[in-house]
């Protein structure tokens, strides 16, 4: 049995849907507030031997902050879907901001470390809020032909806020002081804290598309009844595993490849930043490829597989060590293509008016990858095991091609 393909949806079809220009003001506002988002979660990292000295503590103390922000906000993440879909994305944003702006105001003013803890919980209930505000707000504003674009967009921000981030606090640590770096991003999150505000209308929800269907999984709106779909829970899984090997590359990929291919140690660095600005490039391809939704499955296993067999490489071929940034770059380029594709996934096993809960529900996987991938993997770098750590770079990603045909096969059995 195979599912019916409709022909992609234009504005002249239905005159209902937005404009381009409605479009990419709504696609911009959130993507801005999502790059914030990212930004949040590597602010603290750089300021390390700053704030080791400052509080005379270690890494593992400092390494503890980091995770109670990523365990606070998995747990919020979930909640905050049912908040989304109560009251509407739009407050829920402007608290979400307003959490992460008091935190790193808490961060540059704290007087002791335990300050950091605290302030870290209210920074993952800040952090918490964005993906389930920011996908129902495209999945029911945004014209479905433009979808993939909103996607795309809202990855690439991502990268950029993580970027900004290690390209910020350094500098301005080294000019002044971890406190006026820490102050920094603050005013820069209450900038964009105020653009939202001067352009909340272009965030408001109309009433009517409160009972839009997104799909033909319509489950009836009781609050956990979607928690029932098995579709949801295989895009958990799905995040889980895609959660675990961005964990990979950012922390250890590198220095793995480094010591397997004597590439010389400050191309560690450059390695990641290629993969990242490549992984950008890539969605923005993607963006295009998921503008049809039937094929999303596809284009994932396409992109996750080319970017396996490069880790695959580079455990077991003699690559020269000249090679290794720019293998990075394919499978950072490759695994962006598949990222738009990858959000389709959830919006195609969405029922109607949980849009809010399934993206909080499905996105806490990232939290908890990133969680458990560290204590796996960080003890194989302790151990010397470099090519263990590529080879299961590889075998995730695989993991992550089978997750995403199981994703649509549940789907169709249960549809």
């Amino acid at each position: 049995m195979s599912e019916a393909i409709s022909p992609p949806l234009t504005t002249s079809d239905n005159p209902a849907f937005p404009t381009l220009r409605q479009d990419a003001a709504l696609i911009a506002l959130v993507s801005i507030a999502h790059s914030i988002s990212h930004f949040s979660q590597l602010v603290l990292a750089p300021l390390f031997p700053w704030l080791k000295a400052a509080f005379s503590v270690t890494y593992t103390e400092l390494g503890l902050v980091l995770s109670v922000f990523f365990v606070v906000s998995c747990a919020v993440q979930a909640a905050s879907g049912f908040l989304v879909d109560r009251f509407s994305p739009r407050p829920v944003l402007f608290a979400g901001m307003g959490f992460l702006i008091v935190a790193l105001l808490m961060d540059a003013l704290a007087p002791a470390y335990w300050v950091l803890l605290v302030a870290a919980v209210l920074a993952g209930i800040g952090n918490g809020v964005f993906h389930p505000v920011d996908y129902t707000l495209f999945n029911r504003r945004v014209a479905p032909h433009r979808l993939g674009h909103a996607y795309s967009t809202h990855g690439i921000s991502g990268s950029l806020g993580w970027a900004i981030a290690a390209a910020m606090m350094v500098p301005i640590a080294m000019a002044f002081s971890w406190r006026w770096a820490l102050a920094s991003a603050a005013l820069l999150a209450t900038l964009v804290l105020i653009l939202l505000l001067v352009q909340r209308e272009v965030l408001a929800m109309p009433a009517s598309t409160d009972t839009a269907a997104t799909d033909r999984n319509q489950a009836p709106d009781t609050g956990f009844d979607f928690l029932r779909i098995p579709a949801v829970w295989m895009c958990f899984g799905f995040f889980f595993f895609y959660a675990v090997v961005l964990s990979i590359i950012q922390a250890y990929a590198p220095e793995a490849a480094r010591q397997l291919h004597a590439v010389p140690l400050h191309w560690v660095a450059v390695c990641l930043t290629i993969y990242m600005v490549a992984s950008a490039c890539g969605m923005v391809l993607g963006g295009f490829l998921a503008s049809n939704a039937d094929r999303c499955e596809r284009i994932v296993a396409m992109g996750i597989g080319v970017a396996a067999v490069v880790a695959l490489n580079l455990a077991l071929s003699p690559v020269p060590g000249d090679w290794v940034p720019i293998l990075f770059g394919v499978m950072g380029f490759a695994s962006g293509i598949a990222s738009p594709s990858r959000d389709l996934l959830v919006k195609k096993s969405t029922p109607a008016n949980a849009t809010g809960r399934v993206y909080g529900v499905v996105y806490a996987g990232l939290d908890i990858g990133q969680a458990v991938a560290p204590v796996i993997f960080g003890r194989l770098m302790d151990q010397g095991n470099y090519t263990a750590v590529l080879l299961g770079l590889a075998g995730v990603q695989s993991v992550l091609i089978v997750s995403a045909f199981n994703v649509r096969k549940v789907r169709r059995t249960t549809a």
